[in-house]
């Protein structure tokens, strides 16, 4: 008696586990005929610690752009670099959009992307010595 309760708990056993589907199993089968898993589907190339550097960097960026840039810098540099949902513009159509040169244009990005470029360095260092 015994021995037949442990071979239905078995039975048991094994029809509840037999939907389980591991993340190795094959589940399919893609175009060139090769087995695809789960893991395969799931599978995650970004790399979430370079996604979120990148978004605290995004952020600073902004925060700069709105302290350290006078107006005019910071419009030219949101038009040329597609910033706050827009698209990107050549200098000669923010020269033609702002009524200045494209040369002025191009001065002007300059100084502002300088301006950022130094203080995104003041920022890194002071975090490396704080």
């Amino acid at each position: 008696m015994r021995i037949a309760n442990e071979i239905l708990m078995n039975f048991r056993n094994m029809k509840k586990s037999a939907q389980d589907v591991y993340i190795s199993d094959p589940i399919d089968i893609d175009k060139d005929g090769n087995n695809l898993t789960l893991m395969d589907i799931v599978a995650d190339d970004s790399n979430i610690l370079e996604d979120i550097d990148t978004k605290l960097k995004c952020e600073k960026m902004y925060a700069y752009i709105n302290e350290s840039l006078d107006e005019r810098e910071r419009q030219i540099i949101i038009l040329r670099y597609g910033l706050n949902g827009k698209a990107p513009l050549p200098q000669r159509e923010v020269a033609k959009r702002l009524g200045i040169s494209r040369s002025y244009i191009s001065r002007i990005e300059k100084k502002a992307l300088l301006t950022l470029r130094r203080r995104f360095e003041q920022n890194d260092g002071c975090q490396q010595t704080c």
